[in-house]
Parts: structure tokens; sequence; C-alpha cells
């Protein structure tokens, strides 16, 4: 896992001693990085600037062109880890395009999530897989379930309270009754954020450490993961989720732990969406 490769020790001591090493930033010398990376960087975020403005035709075309020009440059660039870290962002283009383009099967937003994060969770299993990481490094493990359950439900509540004191109302289901709160406790915690934390956290910090050390990884991976906020058309809402973001991407890069990033991530969802509007 680049500067996390040698921890092969299972127990959370040896990966907290493993970071720590990663502190000092030891990372591939790659000639002219930083223009690699900042070439998706601001293409995705001028996308994300004309959701913001609600031209979302321009940010399609956009992204399809960033989706084209990272297919192709993985073709002819030769350098792996440039190759890789082209492959986690493609990931970014393709989950705006396919939320854009996916018909409504159903009246109520909620259910058709299930297509689309169902037919994301392809090209994210095959971008894990080729990234080479370990299951230690994606995050795949539930050690300390037990305890993350209630951190991440307790997590959930005041993030999800944040983000309805920014943004109001934006209930995804009718009522509270139980079947719908099951629908959306299911969907969002099992099959939503798991997703999204998979591509931001798994994939794309993780590469982003090995290329450009912990610190600015975590940082560039919370900027991008506020900005695809922007189709609420706040800005304090992009601003928050960037928070929420670096909160996340910290508690991931410190545990290593998917489930415990991807449940806050789902009840935040539960709470913003559901239990805080409906209740209030």
């Amino acid at each position: 896992m680049g500067a996390f490769e040698s921890a092969n020790v299972e127990t959370p001591e040896g990966i907290k001693t493993e970071m720590s090493e990663d502190l000092k930033e030891k990372t591939p010398e790659i000639e002219n990085k930083w223009v690699y990376l900042s070439i998706p960087i601001i293409a995705i975020t001028l996308a994300e600037l004309m959701i913001y403005s609600g031209r979302k035709l321009e940010a399609m075309e956009i992204y399809a062109l960033v989706l084209l020009g990272l297919s192709l440059s993985i073709i002819y660039i030769k350098n792996k880890d440039i190759q890789k870290t082209y492959q986690s962002f493609l990931l970014l283009p393709l989950l705006r395009l396919v939320d854009f383009s996916m018909p409504f099967f159903y009246e109520e937003k909620l259910y058709n999530l299930i297509f689309i994060y169902c037919l994301m969770a392809i090209p994210v299993s095959i971008a894990a897989i080729n990234q080479e990481f370990t299951s230690t490094q994606l995050g795949i493990t539930f050690k300390k379930i037990g305890l993350y359950i209630p951190l991440s439900i307790f997590m959930g509540l005041l993030l999800g309270a944040g983000e309805y004191i920014i943004v109001g109302k934006n209930p995804l289901i009718q009522d509270l009754s139980i079947l719908n709160l099951l629908s959306l406790t299911v969907i969002m915690v099992l099959l939503v954020s798991p997703i999204e934390e998979m591509i931001f956290r798994s994939i794309l910090q993780n590469r982003l450490e090995t290329v450009v050390g912990g610190r600015k990884a975590l940082i560039v991976t919370s900027i991008l993961f506020g900005l695809m906020h922007s189709g609420y058309g706040s800005v304090y809402e992009i601003f928050y989720i960037t928070l929420v973001g670096a909160v996340i991407g910290y508690l991931f890069y410190g545990t290593r732990s998917l489930p415990l990033v991807a449940l806050i991530h789902g009840f935040m969802n539960v709470f913003f969406f559901g239990i805080i509007p409906l209740l209030l």
C-alpha cells in the first residue's frame, strides 16, 4: 500500500506505527507528478462548478471528456503510479455520468439509487483489484465492529444534523414508517456509503498516499469529496462536506477500517435524508 506496504501487522498498533512512518511523506520520485495530478483535479473542479451553477449539460460534457482523456492517458502513460492514480480518478466522472444519465425507474429517488450504485459496484470492484491493494489496505476488516456501530450512529447523528442546518429539509422518504426507515437504512448503510467510501477512501485516498503522501492525499480527497456535493447549490454545503470528508478520511487513515467510515457516512445520510427532517 505504498507507504503502508509493509503494514502486515494485524494489530491496530502495527498499523499506527506504519502510519507514523508515512508522516515522513515517503513517496516515489515521479517527474512532473503534480502536473499529472492537477489536470484531472482541475477538470473535475470545473465540471462541479458547472453543476453548482445549474449547467448540468456542460458538466456532463466535461465529465465525458475527462473520462475519455483519463482512459486514453492510462494507455499511453508508462508510469504505473500515474496509471493507477488516473484509474482512481476515473471513478469520479463515471459516478457522475451514471448518476445523471440513469433513467428514473421509481418516483422516489431513493430507490433509483439502487440501480446507480449497483452499477457502480462493477467498475469500483475492478479498480480495487487492479490497484493491487491488500484487503488491509482497502480497509476490508470487521475488527472492532461492535465498537464502531454505536460510534458511527452517534457521529452520523452529529454530522447529519450539521448538514441539515446548512441544507434544510431534503427527505428521501415520505414518513418514518418501519418499512421506509428500513429501506432508507439498508440502501444508505449497505449500498450507497460503502461504494462511495470505497471510491474516495479505499481507492483514491490510498492511491494518492502512495504518490504524494498521507497529508496531501487527505486534503485532495476531502476537497474532491466536498466538490462532488455541488448539486445542492450551496457553497456552505461544499465546505461542510469537505470538512466531513477530512474527518472521515482521517479516521480511515488512522484505523484502516472501511466498515467504520462507511457506517458513519451511511448513518449520516439516514439522519439527514430521513429521521431529522421528518421529526422536526
